[in-house]
């Protein structure tokens, strides 16, 4: 079994990581996959640059982390949380991960830096952004992906204010916001906001897109993995999930840790309790 711990701020779209597990347990039947959710703090949710430094503060994920691997004893874990990892930049992105990974001991990332490295496995030089964010902090995202190489042929900000907002677009809004994306010249379509429920609609998306789609949810499960230098084979993940040939990022990666007998999916409140 291979455990990929994730740091979820609040209450959104944390249930969506369900939809992993389940599609990774049929399409990869031999290998067990187990993704458990600890929801870290939040102060303010508010998609601003402050509310978003916060949001990613370090004593906000240590704490948040201690909890997760005294309850789920994780493999490896990522930060799922797109914003509260690219406002701090990409050497800022870089060092959050590792004062994580000096903290508990083990392999951390975070979804900004899952999306960079997804995009260097799929050889992306050229990708529209969907953003649900304001203008303001998706520009944020932009120059993270620029800083790594990848140019931003169009970004699309959609003014939503509020992580809690976004975790109520139903399937046709997602579906829209990925349509509706100007992408002319580029390779794949991006959208960056772990609070957005995108597992369960992959294929839809790729189809109304008619490129690949990169989600931020999805990226966190593919960098887990990736941590532990694993791939899974699940086209209903996406185009990043449905190559099985060998990727030389992943033959740089960690070894697979031991894997550790938990529970299936939890979900960890700041309070202590499980929802």
């Amino acid at each position: 079994m291979s455990t990929i711990g994730l740091l979820y701020p609040g209450h959104s779209a944390e249930d969506d990581f369900a939809h992993a597990e389940r599609i990774l347990d049929q399409q990869v039947p031999d290998v067990e996959t187990r993704v458990p959710v600890t929801i870290t703090s939040v102060g303010q949710d508010a998609h601003e640059v402050g509310a978003l430094l916060d949001l990613g503060s370090m004593p906000r994920l240590t704490e948040g982390a201690d909890r997760l691997v005294a309850r789920h004893a994780p493999d490896a874990l990522v930060w799922a949380c797109t914003s509260g990892s690219f406002v701090y930049g990409w050497d800022g992105a870089l060092a959050q991960a590792a004062s994580l990974a000096r903290h508990t001991g083990l392999p951390a990332s975070s979804t900004s830096l899952a999306f960079a490295r997804a995009a260097g496995s799929l050889g992306l030089e050229r990708v529209a952004v969907a953003a649900s964010y304001p203008r303001e902090v998706a520009t944020h995202f932009a120059r993270l992906l620029q800083r790594v190489g990848v140019t931003v042929t169009d970004l699309a900000s959609h003014e939503i204010l509020t992580a809690a907002q976004v975790g109520t677009l139903d399937v046709e809004q997602v579906t829209q916001l990925v349509a509706q994306c100007p992408r002319d010249g580029a390779q794949a379509l991006l959208v960056p906001d772990t609070a957005m429920h995108t597992l369960a609609l992959l294929p839809e998306l790729e189809e109304a897109a008619g490129m690949p789609v990169l989600t931020a949810n999805q990226v966190t499960v593919w960098e887990g993995l990736r941590l532990l230098g694993q791939r899974r084979h699940a086209p209903d993940l996406g185009s990043l999930f449905a190559r099985a040939e060998s990727d030389p990022v992943l033959a740089a990666s960690t070894a697979a840790a031991q894997a550790r007998p938990v529970p299936v999916s939890h979900v960890d409140t700041a309070d202590g309790g499980a929802r």
